[in-house]
């Protein structure tokens, strides 16, 4: 009978551990009966794997194209207008001094050590374009990859990486030129204008309709530090009030915790990653939203079937994961010091919490709502064009910290709001929260403190 017992327990035993768990051993197991594994592997696994992660994330976001370079150089053919005709390209080209009016920003760890002494000592000519070759050439151009011909001596294609919108630098030799800020938007980028020095903007017209005088029009409006990702899926290139459609372009820092991307949400973090890869970087890979396939709100998709794209080999797909896990470890940077008045923000925490309700909807310490972060136009007192282009036509909670970073270019997602005074004025306004002038002030130096 006790062996019967025995022979049960250990039935009983074999069938509550899980099927991938028994082949583990008991051998070493201490004294004190806390269970050692022959060599913790799974959590020495999770320890290289956040390693490794964050390694290969970084690469993908600074230098990856996804393979996007056959659009920009082979159809757009952009290399030949930064190229110039004297370097086998059109035009005048393009030197490093009009690349950084441009808002294109420089690697100084990338620029060979004699040209960037020479840049220091002024001897190195921001006004040849065989510079911006050389500085392209030397991957460090923020975001922006060059491809050579078999002598190297000139680029054949260019790319373009998820650093060009979402990076910037510190200007440690000069403006412009620095340390990488990666997950800072480029608010000096004038994206629209670069786009239409490409030669060839024909893949544009065919899908919008329109010639090449029109399209480049609409680029030129978009203006410094703006982008517009929907204008390839609805065609709607301007607002009805006649001001371009752009909006500012978004930090890529501080997300960790925080549910769907973008000012209208649209989808989690990795969908606008493969969104942005495919349809805005035009890299190959494979993209998926069927909510694309409108043919009354998306007629541009539905009619060039963005909504569902299977290029091979998928080029994104693969990289999605890591790159995630890259955007997930950039915290929000914390502002300066002496950029704001201490005394004040302990004040305006206090009024953020309570009489003026931010802390609603901007939920310390996320400064989002944990949920679903999405309002109607009329909730937060604006107009709902922009909501209207996107599947949820809803606007969507934005993350407060590192609020000093994005105040060039307004505030919002078209940047209709100068400052954060005017923010502040608005919701007073808005939920006639009777807030005081020194009140608002407060307020406003709390946020500057985030």
């Amino acid at each position: 009978m006790r062996r019967m017992h025995v022979a049960l327990a250990a039935s009983v035993l074999t069938l509550a551990v899980p099927v991938g768990c028994r082949h583990l051993s008991t051998k070493g197991v201490p004294q004190n009966g806390a269970v050692r594994t022959q060599s913790n592997s799974f959590s020495d696994d999770i320890r290289a794997n956040s390693s490794t992660a964050l390694e290969e994330g970084q690469k993908i976001f600074r230098h990856d194209t996804f393979g996007d370079e056959y659009f920009w150089g082979d159809t757009l053919q952009l290399q030949r207008a930064i190229a110039g005709e004297r370097h086998g390209g059109v035009g005048p080209g393009l030197t490093p001094r009009q690349a950084l009016q441009l808002g294109l920003k420089v690697d100084v760890d990338h620029v060979p050590r004699i040209m960037g002494a020479a840049i220091r000592g002024g001897s190195a000519s921001l006004d040849e374009v065989q510079t911006t070759l050389e500085l392209l050439k030397a991957d460090a151009v923020v975001g922006v990859k060059a491809f050579y011909d078999s002598g190297g001596l000139r680029p054949t294609r260019i790319g373009i990486t998820c650093a060009l919108c979402h990076s910037t630098v510190n200007d440690a030799l000069t403006k412009g030129i620095g340390n990488r800020l990666d997950g800072w938007p480029n608010r000096d980028l004038d994206v629209g204008a670069i786009i239409a020095l490409a030669p060839s903007v024909a893949p544009l017209e065919k899908a919008l309709g329109l010639n090449a005088d029109a399209i480049r029009k609409t680029l030129r409006s978009w203006g410094p530090g703006k982008y517009d990702a929907e204008l390839i899926h609805d065609g709607k290139a301007f607002r009805p009030d006649g001001k371009s459609a752009a909006t500012v372009l978004p930090a890529a820092f501080g997300l960790a915790g925080v549910n769907l991307h973008t000012y209208t949400g649209w989808g989690s973090i990795t969908h606008w990653n493969a969104y942005v890869a495919v349809t805005q970087m035009h890299g190959r890979g494979r993209f998926f939203d069927p909510r694309l396939n409108d043919p009354a709100k998306f007629p541009v998709a539905q009619r060039t079937k963005m909504y569902d794209v299977r290029a091979t080999p998928d080029q994104v797909t693969p990289k999605l994961a890591a790159l995630h896990y890259y955007q997930m470890s950039m915290p929000a940077p914390t502002p300066p010091a002496n950029s704001f008045d201490h005394a004040a923000a302990d004040r305006g925490r206090s009024l953020f919490d309570g009489q003026a309700k931010c802390a609603t909807c901007h939920v310390p310490p996320l400064f989002v709502e944990p949920g679903w972060p999405m309002h109607t136009a009329a909730e937060i007192g604006i107009d709902d064009f922009q909501a209207k282009r996107s599947p949820d036509e809803r606007y969507r909670t934005t993350p407060l910290k590192g609020l000093f970073v994005r105040a060039k270019g307004g505030f919002y997602h078209d940047g209709r709001f100068a400052t954060l005074d005017d923010v502040v004025n608005h919701y007073d306004e808005h939920f006639k929260l009777g807030l005081t002038a020194s009140q608002k002030h407060d307020l406003v130096e709390y946020l500057k403190s985030l």
